[in-house]
């Protein structure tokens, strides 16, 4: 396995009341008591990244040894089905036009030992295992069977950091986000304090979280919103991902963990039949409410608008390129790599001067750009009667320039503001643009 660096080390387990446990790790030898319920735990001292295999000795009044375990960088990712996506099922998609190694074919040389994963069992994590057999080199079988966003936010973090890296996948194919959220944490909660809520809460937190407290983490990987999108949610989404970021970080005790997202990619929800009447505006807003979130510190969030062949695939391939930005949000904003431009253009403020507008944007990298070269597309217009319209979008100087005959003052402007948009406008690194409304 890999344990996290540069954090204490909290060693767990159970014994014989009254129990001795002593516990050896990388020069370190700690030793405590089993507690009235038979629970005892050691925290190791801060350990240095190490590439080289270690053994760690458990005694008491019986001895475990853990064996081949490196120090580096441990994060755990959770959702639904595109993040327990497979790396199997990335091997049967539709190749990309890639002159070097092909993420397709990821299997065939995949063997990097420093890298290490963990696939949570709902029905085995919960089951005492002293050796940690779940834990395996990301190669063969195992990666196999492991989220493909995952596995490459680890291949793209491993390339920079050249530390060990510890992946943990948990995630669920169409569960909602309630079910990843203690009854306790809902009960806590200002918003939803009082209420009953829907979802089944903690159905999957009890048996696929909370036994993973408090292995020592990074931080958290969250890729889920589309059966919550399918509810038509909105603010509802934004108070509940608040409360599972908020929880999570209680549980492991550390305010400070590291949380960064998928904003959810375009798909057809409006051709849903159901109770709900779902629009083509129905995606946008919910995206709206998930880019609401980031106003919790060391929250991180990436654009996929550009990640579809067919909007009516709910699970879009490409996850080699989600597991790539992901990764560049972590180098960026958890590990001060400043350099690396992490985002797309970002909306900062609009001008209107006469019948045009001019908008500025925050991660322009080293220029902005129309990504196919034809003119940037996807912005509209409203006047006082609400009525929105294609925009005329030109680029200069790193501003868009908005402009249309029909609309001779406006009032509202958005952008990508419709399930189907795949927008054209990006920075030159390659990272598309967040969608956004706002009134001028």
């Amino acid at each position: 396995m890999v344990l996290q660096q540069n954090k204490p080390i909290t060693i767990w387990g159970k014994a014989s009341v009254g129990e001795r446990v002593s516990v050896q790790f990388a020069g370190q030898e700690k030793t405590t008591f089993a507690d009235e319920n038979g629970k005892w735990a050691i925290v190791l001292k801060p350990l240095k990244a190490s590439s080289t295999e270690s053994e760690m000795t458990i005694s008491g009044k019986n001895v475990i040894k853990l064996e081949h375990i490196l120090v580096g960088e441990v994060w755990l990712c959770s959702g639904q089905s595109n993040m327990e996506y497979t790396m199997r099922k990335n091997s049967k998609v539709k190749r990309p036009n890639i002159a070097i190694e092909n993420p397709v074919d990821e299997l065939e040389f995949a063997k990097n030992p420093q890298i290490r994963i963990f696939l949570v069992n709902r029905k085995e994590l919960i089951k005492p295992d002293s050796l940690h057999c779940g834990w395996s080199i990301a190669k063969d079988s195992a990666l196999r069977s492991f989220s493909a966003a995952a596995y490459f936010f680890s291949k793209e973090l491993h390339k920079n950091l050249n530390v060990p890296i510890g992946m943990i996948s948990s995630a669920i194919p169409g569960s909602r986000i309630e079910p990843w959220i203690s009854e306790e944490a809902f009960a806590e909660s200002a918003y939803f304090k009082g209420q009953k809520v829907e979802g089944e809460p903690a159905k999957f937190y009890t048996p696929m979280i909370k036994p993973l407290v408090p292995f020592a983490l990074k931080g958290f990987l969250w890729y889920q919103g589309e059966t919550n999108c399918f509810l038509k949610e909105t603010t509802e989404y934004s108070q509940k991902l608040t409360t599972l970021i908020n929880s999570w970080r209680k549980a492991w005790d550390d305010k400070k963990l590291a949380f960064n997202f998928v904003q959810i990619a375009p798909h057809n929800y409006s051709d849903a039949k159901g109770k709900l009447v779902i629009t083509r505006e129905t995606l946008p807003e919910f995206r709206e409410a998930q880019t609401n979130v980031l106003k919790l510190p060391n929250t991180g969030m990436i654009i996929s608008t550009d990640l579809v062949d067919s909007i009516k695939d709910i699970h879009p391939s490409y996850k080699w390129e989600i597991g790539r930005r992901l990764a560049l949000v972590a180098l960026n904003q958890d590990y001060g790599m400043r350099n690396i431009v992490a985002s797309g253009p970002i909306f900062k403020k609009a001008k209107v001067k006469g019948t045009k507008i001019y908008l500025t944007f925050d991660g322009i990298g080293t220029g902005l750009i129309s990504k196919d070269g034809k003119k940037l597309s996807d912005f509209q217009l409203a006047g006082e009667d609400g009525n929105f319209v294609n925009a005329e979008a030109t680029l200069k100087d790193n501003k868009v320039i908005l402009s249309s005959p029909q609309v001779s003052k406006p009032v509202k402007l958005r952008f990508a503001w419709d399930e189907a948009a795949q927008p054209n406008l990006f920075n030159q690194e390659g990272l598309p643009a967040r969608p956004f409304r706002t009134n001028l």
